[in-house]
């Protein structure tokens, strides 16, 4: 039997027997601390079972719980695990499909007649325990495609032998807890033993490979840590997202609504929403033309021409909706506002001397989702985009990418977002356009970032069909991460659309574009502002800034004069003069989460004075109602940095 070398990084080699375990060479490289924190390795870089045997030369890392890669493996295993237990409860009539690790847990489909309840969790739970102390192993094997398909279709297993039937490899890993057996290429944790914190969290429907036509099956969410702390933290975040999910304080704070009679997707704004909404839009036009932008409003659809010239049908025509018959032209609902502003640039010449144009717009755009992905205001079918374009010469586009991080960065500051991801996404697969102007905007984009020094990770091919971009994830009240502001650099369309300008020579050149959105769609970044900041809005951004409460009908009438006044100097100001208790109209304002409550009794009546409550339950002194205004007018413009 010949040896092998085997080391850990920067360790020195060590001779062990060939078809030795990873395990057991870990005994012989590192101390037994860090074996009891050892769940799997990487030999030259690939991600083991601590079970494999090693067939020649190889650097080992132990992959321990604190590792980057750990808690995925941890949540696969788990999701192993509860369908083991599934299929102990409920018998091999319940046929099992994919099981995952996702970002905050696992999950697992399931084909079963009856419906999962979450009632049965605790059962599920219980069963998985049962699994967890009998310490049962993860074995791999590796089999033909041709015997796995034999192997999995005599046990009805339809949908993994589906993923056999298209899979381009002779031989497949497979492994076996028990008497369940997955199709799977690990790793895996060592034994069961290792789940010591795990729940299950909700049941939801899901298409299979997410097909509306394909068979409906239920996927079973849960989560899993190494910690029972991290879980109760984690279950504590749960429970706060749920307080602050803007489905919830959408209704209940009356600023928007979804309608089966309109269709899925569309967003109703009411009254209150469309303040915020209009607060949001006054802002942000407020401050690109304090940026040397200029506004633009362009159609909701087209011929369909214009999408086939920008490339749109051809990369981008599963998420655009059908077309419509017009005249005998087809015409499509726009997904995107971009050719629209190359209309407009091609109304005229153009000289280098005007160089840059900043053109924005608050365009309403269309595009399809799939009715399981729809998600309140989050994920919808018609969005208003925050969009703007930039048109610029090269020796211009360095400085323009930073102006627009300039500004971003300053806009999500005032909206209460100081935290954020940022990605640099490179050229995907399918692409149009050159490689060198690929290199050109992607340098172009990592210059500004360094320039910024903002601190970013590359997302290989991420970048839109056209060119690489920028993408900004802000983080929330809760540390949770929301897709929102986009750069992109694009040589293509101002190509495809022969766009010139005539340069200092005299001659013909290109342009090129900027593509860009700050807040990305306001319908998702106002659902993200509810959630951030569970529906109590700072005062400049509130629908409703105070409100009026009176304490008997005696009080009516200097109500009334209050509520005229203040609305003179600009405060969003409503009044509840109903014939109910002090107490009840403020709880009732407290939960309209409206930042002051003025009340006025005889006392304020006579001295012309109202009291004033934050709805933290604070009071502050009595004040004139022109005081009171100039103090919300100070809130607000330092909030915006006006004053």
């Amino acid at each position: 039997m010949g040896e092998i070398a085997v080391n850990i990084p920067e360790g020195e080699s060590h001779a062990f027997p060939l078809g030795v375990t990873a395990g057991e060479a870990l005994k012989g490289l590192v101390s037994s601390k860090v074996r009891k924190q050892t769940i799997a390795v990487r030999c030259n870089g690939a991600k083991l079972d601590l079970a494999a045997n090693l067939s020649g030369d190889c650097v080992l890392e132990p992959i321990t719980v604190d590792s980057p890669e750990a808690m995925e493996i941890l949540r696969h295993s788990a999701a192993h695990i509860m369908a083991l237990a599934v299929r102990q409860l409920y018998g091999p009539e319940v046929k099992v499909a994919i099981g995952p690790a996702i970002e905050d847990g696992f999950y697992y489909d399931f084909d079963r007649k009856e419906p999962f309840s979450p009632d049965e969790f605790e059962q599920i739970e219980a069963k998985m325990a049962e699994i967890i102390a009998a310490r049962l192993p993860f074995v791999r094997s590796e089999m033909s495609v041709a015997d796995a398909i034999d192997l999995f279709s005599a046990q009805g297993e339809v949908y993994k032998a589906e993923l056999l039937r298209e899979m381009e490899t002779d031989t497949v890993s497979l492994y076996q807890q028990g008497d369940f057996v997955d199709l799977c290429r690990g790793p895996h944790l060592p034994d069961s033993s290792w789940l010591k914190a795990f729940k299950l969290l909700r049941v939801a429907g899901s298409y299979w490979r997410g097909d509306e036509k394909r068979p409906m099956l239920q996927r079973i969410y849960g989560t899993a840590f190494f910690d029972k702390k991290e879980l109760a933290r984690y279950l504590h975040q749960l429970e706060e997202a749920k307080k602050r999910d803007h489905r919830r304080l959408g209704k209940e704070l009356e600023l928007y609504t979804i309608q089966d009679q309109i269709g899925p997707g569309l967003i109703l704004w009411q009254p209150k929403g469309a303040l915020l909404r209009r607060l949001i839009e006054d802002y942000w036009k407020d401050e690109h033309y304090r940026h040397g932008y200029e506004l633009l409003y362009t159609p909701h659809i087209a011929r369909q021409d214009l999408w086939r010239t920008s490339g749109h049908l051809d990369f981008y025509g599963e998420n655009m909706y059908s077309a419509m018959e017009i005249d005998e032209v087809k015409y499509q609902l726009k997904p995107m506002n971009c050719p629209f502003h190359i209309g407009v640039y091609k109304c005229r010449r153009h000289s280098y001397r005007e160089f840059p144009i900043r053109w924005c717009e608050l365009g309403t755009v269309y595009r399809y989702e799939r009715a399981g992905a729809l998600h309140g205001l989050m994920r919808v079918r018609g969005f208003t985009q925050d969009d703007a374009h930039i048109f610029c010469r090269p020796d211009q586009l360095d400085e323009e990418i930073y102006n627009i991080l300039d500004l971003n960065l300053h806009i999500l500051r005032t909206f209460g977002f100081d935290q954020y991801d940022i990605y640099l996404s490179t050229r995907p697969e399918k692409y149009v356009g050159s490689d060198e102007h690929w290199g050109m905007a992607t340098e172009a984009l990592k210059r500004a970032l360094e320039k910024k020094e903002l601190g970013y990770q590359v997302d290989p091919g991420e970048g839109v069909f056209y060119g690489p971009k920028i993408d900004i994830k802000i983080k929330d009240q809760l540390g949770r991460s929301w897709q929102c502001s986009t750069i992109q650099v694009d040589f293509n369309l101002p190509e495809r659309f022969e766009m010139t300008y005539t340069g200092e020579d005299s001659r013909e050149h290109q342009p090129i574009m900027i593509h860009r959105a700050l807040m990305g769609s306001l319908e998702r970044f106002v659902g993200v502002l509810i959630e951030h900041y569970a529906g109590a809005f700072p005062v400049w951004l509130a629908p409703e800034q105070a409100r009026i409460l009176n304490i008997t009908d005696d009080q009516l009438s200097y109500c009334e004069s209050v509520y005229t006044h203040l609305r003179k100097f600009g405060i969003r100001v409503e009044k509840d003069l109903r014939n109910e208790k002090l107490n009840y109209k403020i709880r009732e304002a407290q939960m309209m989460k409206v930042p002051y409550m003025l009340v006025v009794g005889d006392r304020e009546k006579e001295d012309g004075t109202i009291t004033v409550r934050r709805r933290n339950g604070e009071n502050l002194p009595p004040m004139t109602p022109q005081e009171f205004a100039e103090m919300v007018r100070t809130e607000c413009n330092e909030a915006l940095g006006l004053n």
